[in-house]
């Protein structure tokens, strides 16, 4: 297999042009060698969001690993030059990276969402996946002792961490104790739980391959999602054509 091109930089992002093959085989490696990793994907919504959080783009920044989850990103860095040969879906990284963790033996941890909502994700994990070794999971609110559960995660000895908490929550989580967790990988999963748990669907395939994600969960969740992202789609129309012709 031939190296992954090397990554550029998109408005603050260290973006790596990676299929998704190359993005598990990279892992893969990392995770034989010990090597920590700490990964991210990046859609419209967390570009335009890091131009003015700078916590967050330090977040991104520190990352090892830096997928493009999100059509728009995609047609955005062509639309600038960009080589980019596919999305890499955080959800489906998610679920690549659950089966090499059942071949390998490694334990994961689940850390996010409700607490019925990790515990029955769980549950079904463990069927569709009967030699995946679940370390421990937690939910989501436990901001009043971060501490408790970072230390919940390293005693709990699993080699992967995958975080389903809002960003820019799940990055400086990660980012900020990364050190203590004592995971080889972690990675921001968003609302995959919520999707695995049955509790919120995903969009049809078609919708997926269209770049049309965002509006099936507009679709869904309409009073809090489509001021986001009408707001944040525009930003980043205007990001790329100022770009554009100024360069």
């Amino acid at each position: 297999m031939t190296n992954p091109p090397q990554a550029f930089d998109f408005f603050g992002a260290p973006v790596h042009p990676w299929t998704m093959d190359a993005t598990v085989a990279e892992i893969r490696r990392r995770l034989s060698t010990g090597e920590f990793t700490q990964h991210v994907v990046v859609n419209v919504a967390k570009i335009v969001h890091m131009q003015e959080d700078k916590k967050l783009a330090e977040s991104v920044s520190a990352c090892d690993i830096v997928n493009i989850d999100g059509m728009g990103v995609v047609w955005g860095a062509r639309f600038l030059g960009h080589e980019v040969p596919e999305r890499v879906a955080g959800i489906d990284l998610f679920e690549r990276l659950l089966q090499l963790a059942s071949e390998t033996g490694d334990s994961v941890f689940f850390l996010g969402a409700e607490d019925a909502i990790v515990r029955r994700m769980a549950d079904v994990l463990g069927a569709k996946y009967p030699a995946l070794k679940i370390a421990g999971f937690h939910h989501g609110y436990f901001w009043d002792d971060e501490e408790a559960v970072v230390d919940k995660i390293r005693e709990s000895g699993a080699k992967l961490l995958f975080v389903a908490i809002t960003s820019p929550k799940k990055e400086n989580f990660i980012n900020r104790w990364k050190e203590r967790l004592g995971v080889v990988f972690v990675m921001g999963v968003g609302g995959t739980f919520d999707i695995m748990a049955g509790k919120t669907q995903r969009a049809p395939l078609w919708m997926q391959k269209a770049g049309l994600e965002w509006l099936y969960r507009v679709l869904q969740e309409p009073g809090r999602m489509w001021k986001r992202y009408f707001s944040t789609n525009l930003a980043f129309a205007w990001m790329l054509l100022k770009h554009k012709f100024k360069a």
